[in-house]
């Protein structure tokens, strides 16, 4: 089977339209329609109808739309397996949104001067669904959170950062005690449903804090954004993010221990794509150890499974 066959049938679903699929893949329409007979012959069965202007999948079509991105994947995982040894190709890498707004356009600008001729794809989402697309074979590799439970033993991981809680404060405000601040400011608080807010919820209870809550939201730029404009004062984990320390929002370490997040980068071992993660992850330590930040660069050549 001629895969960019599949890769044609794809653009048709995308798309809605053989002329538009051939007009991006730079043949003529007519070539779409040949390759769209010859997957319907070797799948037999119907792949596409017409449903007036627009061309839609058929049931055997919507099967094999769902199906044919992963083997697709997986034959380009094969591909380079034999015939490049990993060096080269593509790399598919999961992130959480902390890590697209910080350390990983760093770690990107390193890699590419590394492997020149890797095309990268980026996709963000929480911890958990990047958790399961590298499971699943989707992702390569994921910059995120160590999830809440224990890695499978199929998984490979390596720590980059540890980050505690501190207190982001306006300016005006710094000179003052935190459990104050919390206890006296509007709160601006960092999304429950997610790792970090449950962090920050476990640290009000054990210091017995009752916040006055003004906003709840998962954006860690928006928040320290919403702090300097004087809106609340807000407890979050003490990310790599270029916040505006010094002049509109101060950060204030906490009088008691918190828990810290830690924050890597995770793997398959079985991957066919380890040279390349292997770089990725050089890369991440490298501007991890340039960077600094909380408890980052002493860990950050450590590897725990």
């Amino acid at each position: 089977m001629e895969t960019s066959y599949l890769h044609s049938f794809l653009l048709v679903v995308e798309t809605g339209s053989m002329a538009e699929a051939a007009r991006r893949l730079n043949i003529t329409a007519a070539a779409v329609a040949q390759q769209i007979r010859i997957l319907e012959r070797e799948f037999d069965a119907p792949l596409l109808a017409r449903a007036g202007r627009t061309v839609l999948p058929t049931p055997a079509g919507h099967r094999l739309s769902q199906s044919a991105p992963l083997l697709l994947r997986e034959l380009a995982n094969a591909k380079t397996h034999v015939n490049h040894e990993g060096a080269d190709g593509e790399l598919v890498i999961g992130t959480i949104n902390t890590a697209l707004h910080s350390l990983l356009p760093d770690i990107l600008a390193g890699f590419v001067k590394k492997c020149p001729q890797t095309k990268v794809f980026l996709r963000s989402a929480t911890t958990r669904e990047l958790y399961q697309a590298v499971q699943q074979g989707e992702l390569d590799a994921a910059v995120c959170l160590h999830p809440s439970f224990a890695l499978a033993k199929t998984f490979d991981w390596t720590l980059l950062r540890e980050e505690p809680l501190v207190l982001l404060v306006p300016h005006q405000l710094a000179h003052l005690d935190p459990h104050t601040l919390l206890r006296t400011q509007p709160l601006i608080r960092y999304d429950r449903s997610l790792g970090g807010g449950q962090m920050v919820e476990r640290y009000l209870r054990a210091a017995q804090i009752a916040p006055q809550e003004r906003f709840e939201l998962s954006s860690l730029v928006a928040i320290a954004m919403m702090v300097e404009r004087g809106l609340g004062v807000s407890l979050v984990p003490d990310t790599a993010l270029n916040l505006p320390d010094g002049q509109g929002v101060v950060r204030l370490a906490l009088p008691e221990e918190s828990q810290s997040r830690r924050f890597g980068v995770m793997w398959l071992r079985s991957s066919a794509r380890l040279p390349l993660i292997h770089r990725l992850v050089d890369c991440a330590r490298t501007v991890v150890k340039q960077r600094g930040g909380p408890r980052a660069a002493a860990r950050a050549a450590n590897r725990t499974p």
